[in-house]
């Protein structure tokens, strides 16, 4: 029975949406979003990536970043940049891709939901990830950045927002930068806002699909709150996160790729040879994209390779070792190319499936290395894996489109 609340965002003007709305911090890194906003003074990035207003020398993590933040957004709401609704409420996001399109529902979340797994994980997180947004979010006192949720389909949710957004203007409607179009409407009906809920408390269950960190931390502060507050009714908003909810028949899962920088001192030949243990190593013609669960496309010094992996070499029985990327992983980037931590290794580095196989060939061909081209993770296997109680490999799932920060913000007090 999961938690859906309405609250009273604090959003932008509509006539500078596009310009607020932002990638989420962790998908650039500090000169990237810098080069980003040297033209936008109202990007949400002066608020999630701080540092970026400060001399390149302070330390991303240092104590004025967080400072900064919470400065920028009471500056943006003085300037009249951000309103705020009168009400609690709930909304609606859309969001088109490349001809697909995704409808999800804005509200908040449980903190209790998140404890008694309700919402449900399959990713570890890093202390240090979340250690910052843990200061981020104490001191904005706000959730700035949704947590990217999904559920089982349900016709009854799809049909009512379908309804609500037929019949009633958007608010916000845009492209960004990225071609991705942006819709989204205000939900201010109490009889309408009291059936999603009602909608909601039959969903047994919710599945983070990005956001582990933000849900984390986001969860660390509610628990610091109700430390502060030992007299919490838990109705406070501490107690609650922001969260879009997607049903996942919508949802779009890329390949997350890896690049290795070196071949762990073999020569071309010895790379190959040792890949016959588990693999089948077929040279092709053409860069080659895996089609089907068990293939990895490879691509080797100007050569493309079909690996197709070998039965035996992983337990199809076990929702966390048949996937492609734990198969990879123990039968090859561990024991041959010596990548025994990949979330800490710096020889490796991870490349979303929607920069395509040229973004392969061109880090293979100015740096040498091996690339390996992915078969995507399903939405099965993420939820079956989180059913189990389990988690899956580091940079497993890569979502596209990206939720947009600084639309919605959700204050704590």
């Amino acid at each position: 029975m999961a938690v859906l609340k309405p609250f009273a965002a604090v959003r932008p003007v509509p006539s500078l949406v596009r310009q607020v709305a932002a990638l989420p911090y962790d998908v650039m890194n500090s000169d990237e979003a810098r080069e980003m906003v040297r033209d936008n003074p109202y990007s949400f990035l002066h608020v999630d990536k701080a540092e970026i207003d400060l001399d390149p020398s302070v330390d991303p993590y240092d104590d004025q970043v967080y400072a900064k933040a919470a400065d920028t957004l009471k500056r943006m709401r003085a300037d009249g940049i951000y309103i705020q609704d009168e009400k609690p409420c709930l909304y609606i996001y859309r969001e088109t891709m490349l001809g697909r399109v995704q409808t999800g529902i804005v509200g908040c979340t449980s903190i209790d939901d998140y404890a008694e797994n309700i919402i449900k994980k399959h990713e570890m997180t890093r202390a240090e990830k979340e250690a910052d947004r843990i200061r981020h979010v104490d001191t904005c006192d706000a959730n700035t950045g949704p947590i990217f949720l999904t559920y089982p389909a349900s016709r009854r949710i799809t049909d009512r927002m379908n309804a609500w957004a037929d019949s009633h203007t958007p608010v916000y409607d845009f492209t960004s930068g990225d071609d991705v179009s942006h819709t989204l409407w205000v939900i201010d009906d109490d009889k309408t806002i009291l059936e999603f809920q009602k909608d909601f408390e039959a969903t047994p269950y919710l599945y983070i699909a990005d956001g582990h960190h933000r849900a984390a931390s986001a969860f660390h502060v509610g628990m610091k709150r109700r430390e502060e507050h030992p007299d919490y009714t838990g109705n406070e908003a501490f107690n609650f996160f922001l969260s879009v909810l997607f049903p996942d028949e919508q949802l779009h899962i890329w390949p997350y790729n890896r690049y290795v920088h070196d071949l762990n001192g073999l020569t071309d030949a010895a790379f190959l040879s040792a890949l016959e243990t588990c693999f089948e190593v077929i040279p092709v013609s053409e860069p080659f994209e895996p089609e089907t669960r068990h293939q990895t496309g490879m691509y080797l010094n100007g050569q493309w390779y079909c690996l197709s992996m070998k039965p035996g070499t992983y337990d199809e029985n076990d929702p966390v070792e048949r996937l492609d990327v734990s198969i990879l992983q123990k039968n090859l980037l561990e024991p041959v190319l010596g990548i025994e931590d990949p979330r800490t290794s710096p020889r490796i580095d991870f490349i979303g499936g929607i920069r395509g196989l040229s973004e392969l060939e061109r880090l293979v061909d100015e740096n040498r290395g091996v690339a390996f081209a992915m078969y995507p993770t399903t939405l099965d296997d993420l939820m079956h894996i989180a059913d189990s109680g389990k988690v899956m490999p580091p940079k497993s799932t890569w979502f596209e489109p990206k939720l947009r920060s600084g639309i919605f913000i959700h204050e704590l007090s």
